[in-house]
């Protein structure tokens, strides 16, 4: 092309937990039986969908404005009752001007960096979710600017190092938090909250709130959303209906907005972000006009409890059978459906393989390992582990994060498969580590 046409932050976007089905498929395809624990889809993964929840969509499926345009910011009843539900529940005051819809988080996520001025940077976790840190970074042409999570302490943040990091970078405009949290499955507890608050209130900054599980919590740990903590301190909270209804082909999200009047430059911003949604018109209709009918259901509330309890038993499986495997560290997950893996430093190396009985994909993961030599340590554990067992999971490294390791999912809905999952698993990190 005579003029460069490919944008600065392109390479900075990489989603290695579809990035992997490449590998999946090929292997499919060579005949090999593939268990998937890469993608949070509880549909996917057997989940039903209670017939209530059917009964729903198939009344709105027969009204004709559900085919029909929704407002701009979305369905006005719908962000009524969102508003008014926040505001029952004593968070910081908020009005349906302030609720916008979109075709999922993703869209959101893409908005809300996609819209921020280029030198203007969000401080995310590491490790973090995929999709925040690929667009941050993108959004910048640089590489993410991060805050640590720490394995050793149930992956809490160190707030202490994050205000550090904030001081001495000025270029930082707000804070991500994902509560709980994806990868690791942590729940920030209220005192954490408050703290990143003040951080941002201190360095006149915004918080980003990613809060898609946030009625996924268990273990006796309770989610505190961010509008009962933010004071006066302007942010955007995300929430959506794919994980908790489930209902992920929805691709219903919508950002909250709190305290826009605090900040001039804060509510211009916003405003952005509305004219780019104005330019697409509007987002799905038939999933918002659904949101008040489900959550003022008399079985919604069963629903929940019965899957975080099913969650929370199942976490105690998963860390039961991997806690006590040497070289390693996990943590309880305590929210979302995720458990984070890591390696402790210098377990790994380029000689570990594990036995693949099959020829022809031995030969395919050697091949694959060979070619990139700088391929990480912990996504070439990953190959291994798909080819001698067919799990698929995802190298901790792909979640902007310096440590090794791996995220897998509680999803499985039979118990008996999910034991044999992660005894497999857990033979197959000994077997590893002792190879070479």
């Amino acid at each position: 092309m005579r003029t460069e046409i490919v944008h600065i932050g392109a390479a900075e976007l990489t989603y290695e937990i579809r990035g992997i089905m490449q590998l999946v498929e090929k292997l499919s395809s060579m005949g090999m039986e593939i268990t998937l624990e890469n993608i949070g889809d509880p549909v996917a993964k057997g989940e039903e969908i209670p017939l209530w929840l059917k009964s729903i969509i198939a009344d709105l499926a027969m009204e004709n404005d559900s085919y029909a345009y929704s407002a701009t910011l979305g369905e006005l009843e719908t962000r009524k009752y969102l508003a008014d539900l926040n505001n029952r529940n004593g968070g910081v005051h908020l009005d349906e001007k302030n609720i916008i819809f979109f075709n999922g988080l993703g869209d959101a996520i893409a908005k809300i960096y996609g819209f921020m001025r280029r030198t203007a940077r969000v401080i995310t976790p590491t490790p973090t979710y995929t999709t925040h840190s690929s667009s941050e970074a993108a959004h910048a042409g640089l590489p993410p600017v991060s805050y640590p999570l720490n394995p050793r302490n149930q992956w809490y943040p160190d707030v202490m190092e994050l205000r550090r990091r904030v001081k001495y970078n000025p270029a930082v405009a707000a804070i991500l938090i994902i509560n709980p949290d994806n990868p690791t499955g942590m729940v920030y507890p209220d005192d954490l909250l408050e703290e990143i608050v003040s951080i941002a209130r201190d360095f006149d900054l915004f918080i980003i709130a990613d809060e898609i599980y946030l009625n996924l919590a268990y273990n006796g740990h309770k989610g505190k959303c961010l509008s009962e903590v933010i004071g006066d301190v302007p942010a955007i909270s995300m929430k959506g209906i794919s994980k908790e209804l489930p209902w992920p082909g929805a691709r219903c999200g919508w950002m909250e907005v709190y305290n826009k009047d605090k900040d001039p430059m804060f509510a211009d911003y916003i405003k952005s972000i509305i004219n780019a949604k104005m330019v697409e018109v509007c987002s799905t209709t038939l999933p918002q006009k659904a949101i008040p009918r489900v959550f003022e259901h008399p079985s919604y509330g069963d629903h929940l409890t019965k899957r975080r309890k099913r969650y929370e038993h199942f976490s105690k499986i998963a860390f039961e059978k991997l806690k006590a495997i040497p070289g390693i560290m996990v943590n309880q997950t305590n929210g979302a459906f995720y458990m984070t893996v890591v390696f402790e430093e210098g377990r790994l190396n380029r000689k570990q393989t594990l036995q693949i009985e099959r020829a022809d994909v031995r030969e395919h993961i050697e091949k694959l390992a060979a070619k990139d030599e700088k391929m990480q340590l912990d996504k070439r554990f990953v190959y291994y582990l798909l080819g001698a067992t067919g799990i698929c999971v995802v190298p901790l490294t792909s979640f902007s994060c310096d440590l090794q390791g791996f995220r897998v999912t509680l999803l499985e809905t039979d118990e008996n498969k999910f034991a044999e999952t992660f005894d497999t698993l857990a033979g197959s990190i000994k077997q590893y580590l002792a190879s070479a």
